[in-house]
């Protein structure tokens, strides 16, 4: 009898078609009670967070303040547009480089591949002095543009790397029989490989929007009161007079909301282009 057969005898078959659903539920678990406690506690009101009564009357005073007193909606629209824009501008660009690198036979290229991708390894507070004296020197410190700019630079070699294993997918014959129609390289590059590369395009995208969105330190270097970011209006809600759990637990629910209603959307998109770049040739 061998060592499986004997295993498969100790463990009921039940068991075992059973425990890797055990195992997810553990884990769904304890991923949502953190999300279903701040839930919770965004409807309680400030007296009753410090309670451990899970009887409680709901409020959704919390909500209104940041919704209308704390300009939290002006803040969303900042991460928006600068999330957005600097992921446009990232997977724009590393769409091209990563191209370049696919196609190009010049020596060393997966040297260099590695060297583009090995800048993003680099944590963020390496780039943050740099960066803070070119801004200071350009005099974009609090603009819009200095927070495009620094995400669109660190979400770069990202994309990069991405979109090359993406076109390294697609055989270099599509590429060629669109050439011998008569298509210029840049025809057949835009109306041939960047159609099929799409899912990985769009996979590349939300990535970046995820990071420019939760991003903290960037926003609070080079933002100002005008141009700051979600993350930065919540960390300034915690101050030496105390700190509100109702209207701190709000404004991260204001936060989590709509990247998960953005995951939920794009969730089939993300696993398409993710699962293109899966396998190397």
């Amino acid at each position: 009898m061998s060592e499986r057969q004997a295993t498969d005898g100790l463990v009921p078959r039940r068991v075992r078609e059973a425990l890797p659903y055990v195992v997810l539920g553990l884990y769904a678990l304890w991923t949502l009670v953190p999300l279903a406690w701040m839930s919770v506690s965004a409807l309680k009101r400030r007296g009753d967070i410090i309670q451990l009564s899970f009887v409680f009357e709901p409020t959704l005073k919390n909500f209104r303040l940041v919704f209308f007193e704390s300009g939290v909606p002006g803040f969303l629209f900042n991460s928006v547009l600068v999330a957005s824009v600097s992921a446009l501008v990232a997977v724009f660009f590393g769409t091209l480089g990563g191209y370049a690198l696919s196609r190009s036979d010049m020596r060393g290229k997966k040297h260099l591949a590695f060297w583009i991708i090995s800048t993003r390894m680099a944590p963020i507070a390496v780039a943050i002095i740099p960066l803070f004296f070119l801004f200071t020197r350009l005099n974009l410190l609090g603009t819009y543009a200095a927070l495009i700019i620094a995400y669109s630079t660190f979400n770069l070699p990202f994309a990069i790397w991405m979109m090359r294993s993406f076109f390294d997918e697609i055989p270099e014959s599509i590429e060629e029989a669109a050439l011998v129609d008569g298509a210029t390289r840049w025809q057949a590059f835009r109306k041939t490989l960047v159609p099929l590369v799409a899912p990985g395009i769009g996979a590349t995208a939300i990535i970046c929007v995820v990071f420019a969105w939760n991003d903290f330190l960037f926003a609070f270097m080079f933002s100002n009161q005008d141009t700051q970011t979600i993350p930065v209006s919540a960390a300034q809600q915690i101050g030496q007079e105390g700190i509100d759990w109702g209207i701190v637990m709000a404004t991260g629910l204001v936060i989590l909301a709509p990247m998960v209603a953005f995951g939920m959307i794009v969730r089939e998109y993300l696993v398409e282009g993710l699962t293109m770049g899966a396998v190397k040739q």
